[in-house]
């Protein structure tokens, strides 16, 4: 899935290259090093991508190993739940059989070896089960801005049963569930075969379960213009599959995982000096303590500030509070439209 805004991310995330297009980390982008990593898990012909018409040529752009089939372009915003009928839909006109994996473009997994073995773990058992699988992540800090997956039977292997999915809890519920061991994150990461997906959609969401059981083989761009806009419920996948699917099990992850949501996560990936300043490009300071600095061009100079993020591209530049960032979309509705 790569049709995310990145609002976050801005200025160097904009509409047509948002945050699974850029460089942050090394000469890939995000979406890049997301299909790079299910390289010995699948064939690369067998990966499929999901986009936006705004961010199809720049997808097609940082994806060139991919043929033009391969990277689809829904026309229109209809979130998760559409996509993830979408997706399902596309695998089952190639094999109604098959087992697929439904992965977001945006996370960071460096520990690509232990990914691979468990999501290889994960395709098979989803082979053999009427189960839909998700990725578990154990919780290092009580995140507030994640949803959890309340954990149930020990089913072997690293497997678990999904007693219920919690939504995004406050600060003393998210100290407990860490304290407690028994909830971890949503990553957002699925496994399911198609035929189960489709069970579920037929119970649950009868519009999106007809979109997958009708999509044709062929003539696909002209029957997505016809039928993906008029998609209902505009929702997550979790809340109209996932919460209410008869049985879920998760598979919890032995791999590093960042969502990567905003610039304060850069400084985890990225070499931090002795006062805690992370920058890159050209960037001078003096006197200067924990500031995340990116410049793209022009130099940046910090002087006697600390705790700031100031990135620099050639039409904007931004200068916010660490503690701020998850604030940055909040600008959007005011910038001009060549910047947003």
């Amino acid at each position: 899935m790569a049709g995310g805004s990145g609002e976050r991310f801005w200025p160097m995330s904009r509409q047509a290259t948002p945050k699974h297009l850029l460089k942050l980390f090394s000469d890939r982008t995000l979406v890049e090093e997301t299909v790079r990593r299910l390289e010995g898990v699948v064939p690369l012909s067998n990966v499929l991508v999901l986009t936006n018409q705004a961010q199809l040529a720049a997808t097609r752009q940082a994806l060139p190993f991919l043929s033009a089939t391969q990277i689809v372009a829904e026309p229109a915003k209809r979130d998760t739940a559409a996509a993830a009928a979408l997706a399902t839909a596309l695998v089952r006109a190639r094999d109604p059989e098959a087992v697929m994996a439904l992965l977001p473009a945006d996370a960071l997994i460096k520990d690509i070896g232990t990914f691979a073995r468990q999501m290889a773990a994960a395709l098979t058992r989803a082979g053999g089960t009427e189960a839909l699988l998700t990725f578990a992540i154990k919780p290092t800090y009580p995140a507030t801005g994640f949803g959890y997956l309340e954990m149930g039977a020990d089913l072997g292997g690293g497997f678990r049963r999904v007693s219920r999915f919690v939504e995004k809890p406050d600060l003393p519920t998210a100290e407990r569930y860490v304290a407690g061991g028994n909830h971890a994150w949503n990553a957002g990461m699925f496994v399911w075969r198609a035929a189960s997906f489709l069970a579920e959609a037929e119970r649950q969401t009868p519009m999106l379960a007809e979109f997958i059981r009708t999509f044709p083989r062929s003539d696909v761009a002209d029957h997505l213009a016809k039928t993906f806009p008029t998609l209902e419920p505009r929702v997550s996948v979790d809340y109209a599959i996932m919460e209410k699917a008869a049985v879920v099990e998760t598979l919890v992850a032995e791999f590093d995982w960042d969502d990567v949501g905003a610039w304060t996560a850069l400084p985890a990936h990225l070499p931090t000096d002795a006062c805690g300043n992370t920058a890159r490009g050209a960037v001078l300071q003096v006197d200067a303590a924990n500031n995340i600095a990116i410049s793209n061009g022009r130099i940046i100079a910090l002087c006697g500030v600390k705790d700031l993020v100031v990135v620099e591209t050639p039409d904007a530049v931004l200068v916010c509070h660490r503690d701020s960032v998850q604030q940055i979309k909040r600008l959007m509705p005011d910038l001009p439209n060549e910047a947003r």
